[in-house]
């Protein structure tokens, strides 16, 4: 096990994506097993140090930046065992997804989460539940993970498989640890907001599973050091598309069409309305995918891509996977749909082929990298926002995203992912003044958020820069019941400290 104390060593384990400033850190440990990390908080444990879990260091929240104590970097623990026929993985927290994704493909399998940065690690993924694109049809990381390894902070090790450990109907959660130590956690009451994704705070439901409780949890309750994960078959094909629309009204209800569109199911087979005027089958819209680009975007997108066409209001690129018998019936329902709904088809770009679809994600992954160039040139950091709303509050919360940032004066572009109403609308202030006024505005955007019943974080978690909005959403009863929980794992507070929730909530 490597342990650094020298300054030059631990630097780059003090700050995350989020640029905070102030991380501080005595000792950097990099263990290469989970006894090892068990023995590491063990000891911290029992003198009441801080430990801050440090994945790939990609969140946007603050939740890997130490305040203290020591950093627990898991890049070791890199194992990664496919078992080909029960379409499992198990890997270690320290797995960068990227090469989890390369290493299930080589066995014709298929890990559906993709967030954006596919240099994080699955340590991370599991702790902030991260979910991306395709989490529009296959959901985020929780509905793949079968069975976790814990140490939690005393040491002690979890070892729970999915079922194995249940709430009861009082909701009340009782496990056990791999030395037979019994413990008991309430879980929380609040209602979770009826929204597609959500990761403001502990994951609670009736009957709530012990996996599902440690998903999400940002490195507070346990320190994840494996995990055994379900794949899938991978897709034998796909069509892509991106699609401008000269008006928003259409991209909207292009939208609501694809939500609602005919069960999943391989192909239709009911009378009536899944025959096509010529008298072939129809192939139910099915997307993997479906992503958002305002016009602000298109114009900045379109100074690495000038094909880009103009005076558009938006654009979606959307995806779908085929098979080869299926393929032209799809296309056709695909082109009827975009017919119906006004899509500049002749301007639209579509593809059946690997090679057209690398420059689609190209084009999709060029508007945040051309954001955070503007941000640098401006020497300013850019406001974006995270949360979400249900299906049928998305128009209302689009319009109100719009009307106050172009009133502000301030540039702005909002993209992301439509199909689970959770887009991000990112400020980019030139000046101090304009930082000042798009903090408001997000504060503003957040109460909205709340008022509408949606969530205060969608994909990138609490970590220590949105717990003031996690308190706005929750209320303190409900942060109170999340501290409860936090003390029945980590009675001295040492995880984490400082993510999802004041300190202040630990003491009380």
């Amino acid at each position: 096990m490597q342990t650094r104390t020298q300054f030059e060593d631990i630097q780059n384990y003090l700050t995350d994506a989020s640029n905070m400033p102030g991380g501080r850190a005595e000792k950097l440990f990099v263990p290469a097993t989970s006894a090892a990390v068990a023995e590491i908080l063990r000891e911290a444990n029992a003198e009441g140090t801080p430990v801050t879990v440090s994945g790939a260091r990609t969140g946007t929240v603050g939740g890997a930046v130490p305040f203290g104590g020591c950093v627990l970097s898991l890049e070791k623990l890199d194992g990664i065992t496919v078992d080909p026929d029960k379409k499992v993985v198990k890997v270690g927290a320290g797995v960068i997804l990227g090469d989890l994704q390369k290493e299930v493909e080589r066995h014709g399998l298929f890990y559906p989460p993709d967030p954006t940065e596919w240099s994080c690690q699955i340590g991370g993924n599991i702790a902030t539940n991260a979910s991306g694109a395709r989490s529009f049809k296959y959901g985020a990381t929780r509905e793949y993970a079968r069975a976790l390894r814990v140490v939690l902070a005393d040491g002690d090790i979890l070892s729970i498989e999915r079922g194995e450990f249940i709430a009861d109907p009082d909701g009340v959660l009782r496990v056990k640890t791999d030395k037979g130590n019994a413990i008991e956690i309430k879980v929380p009451t609040y209602e979770r907001p009826n929204v597609r994704k959500n990761v403001s705070g502990y994951f609670n439901s009736d009957r709530l599973d012990a996996v599902d409780l440690f998903i999400g949890s940002e490195g507070t309750l346990g320190v994840i050091v494996e995990a055994e994960l379900s794949l899938l078959e991978k897709p034998k094909g796909f069509f892509s598309g991106i699609v401008f629309f000269p008006e928003e009204s259409d991209l909207l209800t292009f939208v609501d069409a694809v939500r609602n569109a005919l069960p999943k199911h391989p192909v239709a087979t009911a009378p009536g309305s899944d025959k096509r005027a010529d008298g072939g089958v129809r192939v139910p819209i099915d997307a993997t995918l479906l992503e958002y680009f305002d016009a602000n975007s298109l114009k900045l997108i379109s100074e690495k891509f000038p094909e880009t066409p103009s005076g558009m209001a938006g654009a979606i690129f959307f995806e779908q996977e085929t098979t080869a018998e299926n393929e032209d019936a799809l296309l056709g329902s695909w082109n009827e749909l975009l017919e119906r709904h006004n899509a500049a088809e002749s301007a639209s770009w579509f593809t059946t082929n690997e090679q057209d679809l690398g420059k689609m994600r190209e084009f999709r992954h060029a508007l945040p990298v051309t954001v955070n160039e503007r941000v640098v040139r401006n020497k300013q950091k850019k406001i974006g926002t995270d949360m979400a709303v249900q299906d049928d509050k998305f128009a209302s919360f689009l319009r109100f995203y719009k009307d106050i940032l172009e009133s502000s004066g301030i540039e702005f572009v909002i993209f992301g992912h439509i199909g689970d109403s959770h887009l991000h609308a990112n400020l980019l202030p030139k000046n101090e003044a304009e930082a000042t006024r798009s903090r408001q505005i997000y504060g503003r955007c957040i109460a909205q958020a709340i008022m509408l019943g949606g969530c205060v974080s969608a994909e990138h978690g609490i970590g220590k820069l949105k717990r003031n909005y996690l308190a706005a959403m929750m209320g303190e009863r409900y942060l109170n019941e999340m501290a409860e929980v936090k003390r029945a794992l980590d009675p001295k507070g040492i995880l984490g400290r400082g993510n999802v929730f004041s300190e202040a909530y630990l003491t009380a």
